[in-house]
């Protein structure tokens, strides 16, 4: 697979560059080849990379394909994730740090993994992983965005553009735990938690590169708030078209409403 198969269209929406492909399969893996290149362009000029990833069913098709690349020594590579649920059991599978696991850091022989602790004291925690950041700068965000626009678990009522934190403890809102449920990912709405450590915007947006991975027709309103409306904290994922170097990968159908609303006289 090349970074051209099943290309649909790539178009630029301000700074953001938007990578249209037929179905997630085909996005996952285009997505995963040009994030590879990304890392090894890093590790030919710098002995170390820091990379933040998410933990979404929207990044499984791009996290098994990234494992799977050739020629990244994974043994210079340190390894973060942006958010964690606050109370859940330290094995179970719905943690963060669980999925990351299972889906790509036990594949692969990273120099170092730093889980968020959901069940620290928030606020020790939030030290803690604010050290690590500015310890090792973060290179590189894989991410996604969900169906409120959040990036990482920043919904619109704590999202904060100038956010003078890396990383807080936040109350999710209805949106984000339904969302959890539409992905499989709890059987009800009352299992979700009501709190998360998530990472800030800042602290996503000042990583030089960003990967932004949007599959699934569930997504198609936030594609289209995330393209089409004003910069804001109503829709947090737009803050993106500011960014100087991130690339959003989508598919058929979360980019349904976009292709509809571009396709009107």
């Amino acid at each position: 697979m090349t970074t051209q198969d099943s290309l649909l269209r790539s178009f630029s929406v301000d700074h953001l560059m938007v990578n249209l492909y037929e179905n997630r399969r085909a996005l996952g893996g285009n997505a995963a080849i040009q994030a590879a290149e990304a890392i090894r362009t890093l590790l030919a000029k710098q002995p170390t990379v820091n990379i933040v990833f998410a933990a979404a069913p929207s990044q499984n098709e791009f996290l098994d394909a990234l494992a799977l690349q050739p020629d990244i020594d994974w043994n210079r590579i340190n390894a973060f994730h942006m958010d964690e649920y606050v109370g859940l059991s330290d094995d179970a599978p719905q943690r963060f740090g669980n999925y990351l696991n299972h889906q790509l850091f036990s594949k692969v022989p990273l120099r170092a993994i730093y889980y968020i602790d959901g069940n620290n004291d928030p606020a020790a925690e939030c030290a803690r992983y604010d050290a690590l950041l500015n310890e090792f700068p973060t290179d590189i965000v894989c991410m996604g965005i969900g169906e409120n626009c959040h990036i990482a678990f920043n919904d619109p009522h704590v999202a904060d553009f100038n956010d003078p934190v890396l990383i807080k403890k936040i109350d999710l809102d209805l949106t984000s735990r339904m969302q959890q449920v539409h992905d499989g990912c709890f059987a009800t709405l009352d299992q979700v938690p009501e709190y998360a450590l998530t990472l800030t915007i800042p602290a996503l947006v000042k990583a030089p590169t960003v990967f932004c991975m949007v599959p699934a027709a569930h997504k198609a309103e936030a594609i289209l708030h995330t393209l089409t409306d004003r910069v804001s904290e109503q829709y947090p994922s737009t803050i993106l078209r500011q960014h100087a170097n991130a690339q959003l990968f989508i598919d058929q159908d979360s980019a349904q409403r976009w292709i509809e609303e571009s396709s009107q006289p």
